[in-house]
């Protein structure tokens, strides 16, 4: 199981890599059913190739089992998943439409190139994988091969069923690295044919490397467009118009988008609540006063969310509050029940045990399997009796098919978690046994031959039994809220009655626009897919039914207000930003009219609301921040690179206002010129922009459905 650690440990660097790795294709587990809706069995398309919901679903587990394996992860968060799901979709539309052209243009990647990344061993995944030669740290053919001859000759029932498991974990993943290769690869090919001519030149990489290093120490004066009123500069509709059709295709959106408008009740536990949550933990702190043994099963009674471990574990394992209490409490005692604040929740615990055990373990094992229990301890105490006789023990496990080689184990991977009681004898054995001692653990239907070799950081570990109860509403509360709302909902079926009734009933009308179906939730609230469901299926007008969502705790009614198709936004839609926009120029050119009379920085700051600032260290290719405006403005880098020292600049018009500025000083930075490295870096950033641009491209030239919605 080394090999697992190896590749857990790298398990956040990995992930980043496959996100990177450009469109993966992913296949791989089990088909989960799902409820069709209306018949519809797709969850999109690219370019009339459809995407069926069971093989959406395969590429999401596939995804979501390399994202575990490569973590430690026994499940996702809900978050999680959605990124998953995410990452699929945008990888399953990339590699179509690279594909695409790809064909097109007769590219093609064989196993024979694959094959030779593979041998070249450079590639950043492969570098990710736990094939790495352990002394050099460069990724290994030899140890993958071996890895690929093992496991096709894996025979399954006559291995014990953990390695079988990790085997087929580590083929599978292995099965992903070769795919995201093979598309990636692909994608490479294609975007270099495209991208190739676009090689730096010795002019450019100087004016690049000149902008990024030398810098202007300027003063700075200038007029805010704030001082002027909004209401005293007329934007007519022709000109809005105008401005629309110069900008138009900044307006064109790919999918079809929703406005809304929606309220979102959150229950909250009523004074009653909390006063019962309060009894129920005093009641219980009673009870652990009295209690024994068998405190699992108590805590799992109380519904505490602190899980009971009957492993000693770090004072961190703990909730904050319960840690801070535990050195000042003595060994048997409970100390509440007390309320804590942070987590709003009622509190008692009772300290079992505190002891100084070792946070790393060395230990090596033999699993001992056979047709019958009887078998299997009868064969277990064989081996075990032979081992205590003084036979090797590495040279016994190579009898019974396993390496016997020591492995270090550190408490990280099992504190936090919950053990059962097999997994709570193992590793209390691992803690408790003397270094070279041998042990005949019977785990279920199989035993351990175990020997702990060595035990190091001895630290102090605690065990407790936490009860830890949120107060949470009360079926009697949810009811009243449900009731209360419900009757809201029925009386208010208009948008125009929700808006004049709902702030005098209580709740609040909240806007949202632009919502497209690709997005998880309505609100930022879980489990609203049915209410995403309802927005791009209705009407502009209608209102929708009343939704329980959240994680239980929410209600919610949606309106619908405006449907924005696919192509060019009305010109409705963007008017107030157009307005803005024409009436900040209008301002810009008054300022500028008036500006011109002057040719230094005193006279500007002479001028009507006008503020002064100095700003240090600006180059060409780093936007100046403003704070005496609070804005970015870039061209007034522009402008400082190009300014000789102690002279002063036309007008410049900002985003935030007019300014005039004058050099006072200007220096360069201490990195020299390397002509070579810097037409390589301007290189390798063109390609990477035109290649961005070139899917963006793709993108809407596609037909392009994503329906996910429906069944995600």
């Amino acid at each position: 199981m080394a090999t697992l650690q190896k590749i857990r440990s790298k398990g956040p660097l990995l992930v980043i890599v496959i996100g990177l790795a450009l469109f993966a294709f992913i296949a791989g587990d089990a088909w989960k059913v799902l409820q069709p809706h209306q018949g519809k069995q797709d969850v999109g398309e690219v370019n009339g190739e459809v995407l069926s919901a069971q093989d959406y679903q395969k590429m999401v587990d596939e995804l979501s089992e390399v994202i575990k394996l490569t973590n430690g992860l026994n499940s996702l968060t809900e978050d999680q998943l959605n990124n998953v799901k995410d990452q699929v979709w945008q990888s399953y539309v990339n590699n179509k439409l690279i594909a695409e052209q790809a064909e097109k243009l007769g590219l093609k990647v064989t196993d024979a190139e694959i094959q030779s990344i593979i041998d070249q061993g450079t590639h950043p995944l492969q570098m990710q994988t736990p094939f790495r030669n352990p002394q050099t740290g460069m990724f290994d053919k030899d140890m993958l091969k071996k890895f690929l001859v093992d496991y096709a000759n894996l025979n399954a029932s006559q291995m014990p069923a953990q390695y079988v498991e990790y085997y087929q974990k580590m083929g599978a993943f292995w099965q992903f690295v070769e795919k995201t290769l093979a598309q990636s690869t692909l994608a490479e090919k294609y975007q270099n044919l495209v991208t190739k001519s676009l090689i730096s030149n010795p002019v450019a990489a100087e004016d690049a490397f000149n902008s990024r290093t030398e810098q202007s120490d300027l003063l700075l004066a200038g007029v805010p467009y704030s001082s002027i009123n909004d209401s005293t500069v007329q934007v007519s509709d022709s000109e809005i118009k105008d401005r629309y059709n110069e900008k138009k295709e900044q307006f064109k959106q790919l999918v079809e988008t929703r406005d809304i408008r929606y309220i979102d009740v959150k229950v909250v536990p009523s004074d009653a609540d909390r006063k019962a949550v309060e009894k129920e933990v005093t009641e219980y702190s009673n009870q652990l006063a009295s209690t024994t043994a068998d405190f699992g099963t108590f805590v799992r009674s109380t519904g505490s969310s602190v899980n009971y471990s009957d492993v000693p574990v770090s004072k961190s394992v703990f909730p904050a509050d319960v840690a801070s209490r535990l050195d000042s409490t003595n060994v048997n005692e409970v100390y509440g029940p007390y309320y804590n604040q942070t987590d709003d929740s009622f509190n008692a615990f009772k300290l079992l045990a505190k002891v100084s055990s070792p946070d790393s373990i060395q230990f090596r094992q033999i699993q001992v399997y056979a047709d019958t229990e009887e078998k299997t301890k009868t064969l277990a105490d064989s081996i075990y009796n032979a081992l205590k006789g003084g036979a090797d023990f590495a040279a016994v496990a190579k009898i019974y098919g396993q390496t016997g080689e020591a492995t270090w184990v550190n408490a990280q991977s099992w504190e936090g978690s919950e053990l059962d009681a097999d997994n709570s004898k193992f590793i209390n054995t691992l803690l408790n046994q003397p270094v070279n001692e041998l042990a005949n653990l019977n785990m279920g239907q199989a035993n351990l031959i175990l020997q702990v070799m060595n035990k190091k950081s001895m630290q102090t570990k605690y065990k407790v039994a936490v009860v830890k109860r949120e107060v949470e509403f009360s079926k009697e509360t949810y009811n009243a809220a449900y009731n209360k709302f419900s009757q809201f909902v029925a009386q208010n079926t208009t948008i125009d009655s929700m808006v004049k009734n709902a702030e005098e009933s209580g709740y609040t009308l909240m806007p949202r626009t632009d919502l497209s179906s690709a997005e998880h939730y309505v609100g930022g609230v879980r489990s609203t897919r049915e209410a995403l469901k309802w927005i791009f299926a209705a009407k502009p007008g209608e209102v929708s039914p009343l939704y329980e969502c959240g994680e239980n705790d929410h209600l919610m009614v949606v309106a619908l207000d405006k449907i924005h198709e696919a192509g060019y936004r009305d010109i409705n839609s963007v008017a107030e930003m157009l307005r803005a926009e024409i009436r900040r120029d209008k301002k810009a050119e008054k300022i500028m009219e008036e500006m011109k009379k002057y040719n230094s920085i005193a006279q500007v700051k002479g001028m009507k609301d006008a503020v002064s600032d100095s700003v240090k260290h600006v180059t060409f290719s780093a936007p100046a921040y403003i704070s005496v405006t609070r804005s970015s403005e870039p061209v007034i880098g522009a402008v400082a690179a190009k300014t000789a020292a102690n002279k002063v600049s036309a007008p410049i018009k900002g985003n935030g206002g007019v300014y005039m500025i004058q050099v006072y000083a200007k220096e360069k930075g201490s990195e020299k010129f390397d002509a070579k490295q810097e037409e390589t870096t301007l290189t390798n950033m063109a390609v990477r922009i035109a290649g961005n641009q070139l899917i963006n491209d793709l993108y809407q030239k596609a037909k392009v459905v994503d329906q996910r919605y429906l069944f995600f």
